[in-house]
């Protein structure tokens, strides 16, 4: 079995984040950059089947600059078992349609079985990719997984829903999203490092995927402003003289807290 894992680098959610306000982009000179901890989490789903399961291939694959291959073999690092790293100036920038395009090429490209990724990324958090990645492929899809379970032909998991817990399968080739239920990915060792520098890191761009990325050939995303965060007001001070009480409850109806 082939299983892809979609791994991210994204900026550091301890670090400082901001926009390029010519251009909208993240400014990623402001700060580290690192591995999204939810596609770590996807990592490990797949690993932990691989352990018990000789024969599984994992791959981690990445659309991300050129740079980026540090954050791409930490993938490698933690166990996969070799990485594809999309890389082309193009992408600079690109939307989730755009993305969604060039991923779905890379994992037809290679064969897969079973897609994993995170339910979101911390950069974007737009929770669509897994859904449009399924649509593409013609594959089915089982997005915010709690639990999982693979075995040869078939994926299954529980999500949350509003009454309870869901149980959910789908024959393979399927596209899954994981949440933060899932364990955290297991530390890169030493062994693991060093091993990494010999695996499989093939470097790819959007000719050799056969992709498009001329917004004229297929018009996508059109951004039409962009501005700062707003600083924040001062709050609302309340002075006890008797009142107070009078004042908050005016105070939160005004606002419609109430």
């Amino acid at each position: 079995m082939k299983i892809f894992v979609l791994v991210k680098e994204v900026p550091d959610t301890y670090g400082d984040r901001r926009l390029n306000l010519e251009t909208g982009l993240a400014e990623r000179s402001a700060g580290d950059v690192v591995l999204d901890e939810i596609t770590e989490r996807a990592l490990e789903v797949a690993l932990r089947h691989a352990d018990d399961n000789d024969g599984t291939e994992v791959v981690a694959v990445s659309m991300a600059p050129e740079g980026s291959t540090a954050s791409v073999r930490r993938a490698l690092a933690i166990g996969a078992t070799s990485a594809v790293h999309i890389a082309d100036e193009q992408l600079s920038g690109a939307d989730l349609g755009l993305t969604a395009e060039v991923l779905a090429a890379a994992i037809r490209r290679g064969g897969a079985d079973l897609v994993i990724t995170g339910n979101l990324s911390t950069d974007g958090s737009a929770g669509v990719m897994p859904a449009m990645l399924a649509e593409h492929l013609g594959w089915a899809q089982a997005t915010a997984l709690s639990a999982v379970e693979i075995t040869d032909d078939t994926v299954s998991g529980t999500r949350a829903a509003d009454a309870g817990a869901q149980q959910v399968s789908a024959a393979l080739p399927a596209v899954i999203s994981i949440t933060e239920a899932l364990p955290d990915a297991r530390f890169p060792n030493f062994k693991g490092i060093m091993a990494a520098k010999k695996k499989p890191l093939e470097v790819l761009s959007l000719a050799d995927l056969d992709v498009s990325a001329d917004p004229a050939a297929a018009p996508r995303t059109i951004m039409t402003a962009i501005s700062e965060k707003p600083p924040r007001a001062a709050g609302v001070k309340i002075v006890d003289e008797g009142d107070a009480a009078e004042k908050l409850v005016e105070y939160l109806v005004q606002n419609r807290l109430v």
